[in-house]
């Protein structure tokens, strides 16, 4: 049962696809853990990490807390959050629970940091700071951070990916029902959700940029990987096969087998509670 306030067709946006997400999409950078390190002032207890898809901003924290909490509903992402942990050593102190944000199977004030990395749009925001809150102790951090897409690489591919990535979400409002159409929340508001919502006695927004290596093929992989994208494929649509092919050949011949560095630009919205 699907708690209220939560949208089935949000879930179901990221079935299918976890390997893909998991290949090409960007890890938490470790900005995040210095950043809200220095602001608790010390190692967390435990760090709950809501929307943790398949893992890539929850392990950024395993050296760095004393228990991580991955929580997620859809059951592909967490499956593939599960089985790399299950590869990986020294992961007793982390566990992955199917859940929601505004419903989370955590004690009151257990948690000294809450994160929601590039997830917090797709959540209630109401009823999914009120939980927060609940969970975390006095003090203690919520901190929904983003990334910019496309990340900086050179503005003709840039450009490409925009346009490839436009006319996916055109075609999937013609396609798809009402049902099936996701609802993406304005990023631009989570500072004021949380200034509004009166939870937390201080919110900050920060900007930072993490400087990663990556060739064609990844760039490719970043888009392929948008929700939108594959919604229309996953709808049998083949109206994209040509644009994804024609986006591909730009790539490769920009990058010219190089790698080369990609910048992803963040922004984090905290409250202190």
């Amino acid at each position: 049962m699907i708690p209220e306030g939560n949208l089935r067709s949000n879930i179901d946006r990221f079935l299918g696809f976890e390997q893909l997400y998991d290949r090409f999409r960007p890890e938490a950078p470790p900005q995040v853990v210095d950043l809200l390190t220095r602001y608790l002032s010390g190692k967390p207890a435990l760090v709950v990490d809501l929307g943790c898809g398949t893992g890539l901003s929850t392990f950024a924290w395993k050296d760095d807390a004393e228990r991580i909490i991955g929580v997620e509903p859809n059951p592909d992402m967490i499956g593939k959050a599960k089985a790399k942990q299950a590869a990986m050593d020294n992961t007793g102190h982390m566990s992955f629970i199917q859940g929601y944000s505004n419903e989370i199977a955590i004690p009151d004030g257990s948690a000294q940091i809450v994160t929601c990395s590039q997830s917090f749009h797709w959540m209630e925001p109401v009823s999914t700071l009120r939980e927060v809150s609940r969970i975390l102790a006095d003090g203690g951090i919520f901190a929904a951070y983003d990334c910019d897409w496309p990340p900086t690489v050179h503005w003709s591919i840039e450009d490409a990916y925009n346009r490839l990535l436009a006319k996916s979400d055109a075609l999937l409002s013609r396609l798809a029902s009402p049902d099936e159409q996701a609802i993406k929340r304005d990023k631009e508001q989570h500072l004021q959700q949380l200034r509004h919502s009166g939870l937390f006695r201080y919110t900050k927004e920060i900007v930072f940029h993490n400087v990663e290596q990556g060739d064609a093929e990844r760039f490719v992989g970043l888009a392929v990987s948008q929700g939108g994208l594959q919604t229309v494929l996953k709808l049998g649509s083949a109206e994209l096969d040509e644009d994804i092919a024609a986006f591909r050949r730009s790539a490769e011949n920009y990058f010219a087998g190089r790698t080369l560095e990609f910048i992803f630009s963040y922004r984090m919205r905290l409250g202190i509670k």
